[in-house]
C-alpha cells in the first residue's frame, strides 16, 4: 500500500509525481546541504549565547531585565550576521516590521528609493503611493519617495540604481517577488545591488525586505553589505513554531532607532514583556533551517510536476532560489481557483474549507488564499495565494514537512484534473 491509495490519486498523476521527484534528486541534495550549513550556524549561536531553560520564561508588565528577550536578540543577530537585532512578538506581520524600520530610520525631508521597482502591495499605503492622504504615511510626514524600475526581464537596472540613489537616505530592496513574475533575488544579486548603491551614494542606508528568504542560502543580505534586514516569524525564521512576531536586524544604531519606533524614545529595547513567547521563538529559529529545506523541496517538486503537466513555472528545480516561493502560471481564473481548492484540501487544518476570492485589506484586486495552518497566515506552512487578475498565476510557498507539502501539491493537481483543466 502507498499514499496513492489513501488519496485516490489518478494513475497518470501518480506516475508524473514519481517522475518529478526523481528529477528533483540533485536539487534536493543541494537544498539539504544548505540546511546543514544553516543549522550549524543556528546551533553555534545558541551555544555561544548560553541559551538555557531560564531563557524560556517570559516576563509581564514592563519586562525589565528579561534575559530571554535579550538572549533572543543576540542569537538572531549572530545567525543573521548583524551587530544587533530587535525580535518581538509585538510585530503583527512582516509589513508591520518593515513599517517600523522605515519610520524608525527616516525623517522629514529624507528620501527613500526602492531599487527593485514597485514594492509589495501592502507597503504602498505605508509609503503613501496608494491610499488616502492624511492617513499617516511616510509621504504625509514629508518623506520623499523614488523608484528605480526593473529592466523588462525583471532584472535590476544596476546603472540606474547608482544614479537613482543619489541624495537618498534609504535604498530599499525587496528580495522576494511579491505578486510579480520576476525571480526572487539571490544573495549574489543583492551584493551587486549593494555595490551599485555604494557607487552612487556611499552614505545610503541599505534596507532589505528579507521575508521568505532566510536560510534559503548559506549567506544572508547582511553578509554582503545590507545595513538593515527585516522579516516575519510566521515565515521562514519562525520555523512553523512561532505564532506571531518579526525581527529587525542590522547596525546597532539603526536597530536602536527602530526600537524607539516600536516602543518609545528613550526606552527602546529595554522594555516590552514577552509573556510566554520566548520558548517558541527560540525553538522556531532552531527548527527553521530544516523547515525551510522542506519548503524548498516542496517548491522544487511543485515546479517540476506542473512543468510536466504543461504549465510555466518559476523558479525551475535547478534554478538558484532567492526565496521559498514558486509561481505557476495557470492561465485563467477557473484553474487558479481549482489549484487553491486542492491546496486547501491538503491542509492539516481547515481542509474542509473552500477558498473563494475576496476583497482583502491592503490589496487592489480580489485575492484568493488557500491556507490551512496551525498558525493563521503562516506562509512557511503550505499555502497558495493570488490576485484575480492576468496572467492568473498562483504563488505557492511553504511546507513544514516535505511529505505534507508534496501531498498538497498533488491534491492541487488532482483538483485541476478533476475539472478537466
Amino acid at each position: 500500500m502507498n499514499y496513492n491509495d489513501i488519496y485516490g490519486f489518478e494513475s497518470k498523476l501518480a506516475e508524473l509525481a514519481e517522475q518529478a521527484e526523481k528529477n528533483c534528486a540533485d536539487a534536493f541534495a543541494r537544498i539539504e546541504k544548505t540546511a546543514e550549513y544553516c543549522g550549524a550556524k543556528v546551533l553555534k549561536a545558541f551555544s555561544d549565547n548560553r541559551i538555557s531553560e531560564s531563557c524560556f520564561y517570559g516576563s509581564t508588565g514592563y519586562g525589565y531585565g528579561d534575559i530571554g528577550r535579550e538572549a533572543i536578540d543576540k542569537v538572531f543577530a549572530q545567525v543573521l550576521g548583524t551587530e544587533d537585532a530587535l525580535v518581538r512578538f509585538n510585530f503583527v506581520s512582516g509589513t508591520h516590521a518593515l513599517s517600523t524600520a522605515l519610520f524608525g530610520v527616516l525623517r522629514t525631508g529624507d528620501k527613500i528609493v526602492s531599487i527593485t521597482g514597485k514594492p509589495y502591495d501592502t507597503l504602498e499605503e505605508v509609503i503613501g503611493i496608494a491610499g488616502e492622504k492624511g492617513n499617516g504615511s511616510l509621504m504625509d510626514y514629508g518623506v520623499e519617495y523614488g523608484q528605480v524600475d526593473l529592466l523588462p526581464d525583471g532584472e535590476p537596472n544596476y546603472e540606474a540604481i547608482s544614479e537613482g540613489v543619489k541624495g537618498a537616505k534609504v535604498a530599499y530592496i525587496q528580495r522576494s517577488r511579491g505578486y510579480s513574475l520576476r525571480r526572487a533575488y539571490t544573495i549574489d544579486d543583492i551584493e551587486k545591488m549593494v555595490q551599485a548603491v555604494k557607487k552612487g551614494n556611499p552614505d545610503a542606508i541599505i534596507m532589505v525586505d528579507n521575508c521568505y528568504g532566510e536560510f534559503v542560502e548559506e549567506r544572508e543580505p547582511s553578509d554582503v553589505g545590507a545595513d538593515v534586514i527585516i522579516g516575519s516569524l510566521i515565515k521562514n525564521a519562525g520555523g512553523g513554531i512561532a505564532r506571531t512576531g518579526g525581527y529587525i536586524a542590522g547596525r546597532a544604531d539603526l536597530v536602536e532607532l527602530c526600537s524607539y519606533r516600536l516602543t518609545c524614545v528613550g526606552m527602546g529595547k529595554e522594555v516590552g514583556c514577552t509573556l510566554d513567547m520566548n520558548r517558541e521563538m527560540l525553538l522556531g529559529l532552531f527548527m527553521a533551517p530544516d523547515v525551510v529545506a522542506a519548503a524548498l523541496k516542496t517548491s522544487a517538486f511543485a515546479s517540476e510536476l506542473f512543468t510536466l503537466l504543461g504549465y510555466r513555472c518559476s523558479p525551475r528545480k535547478d534554478d538558484k532560489h532567492g526565496d521559498i516561493i514558486t509561481a505557476i502560471e495557470l492561465g485563467n481564473e477557473e484553474r487558479l481557483c481549482a489549484f487553491c481548492r486542492g491546496i486547501q484540501k491538503g491542509a492539516p487544518v481547515d481542509a474542509f474549507v473552500t477558498p473563494e476570492p475576496w476583497d482583502m485589506p491592503g490589496y487592489t484586486s480580489k485575492v484568493i488564499m488557500a491556507a490551512g495552518a496551525f498558525t493563521m497566515g503562516a506562509s512557511i506552512e503550505l499555502s497558495a495565494d493570488a490576485p484575480i487578475r492576468e496572467p492568473y498565476a498562483v504563488w505557492m510557498q511553504g511546507g513544514i514537512t516535505y511529505t505534507s507539502g508534496k501531498l498538497g501539491v498533488m491534491l492541487a493537481a488532482q483538483e485541476m484534473l478533476k475539472q478537466s483543466f
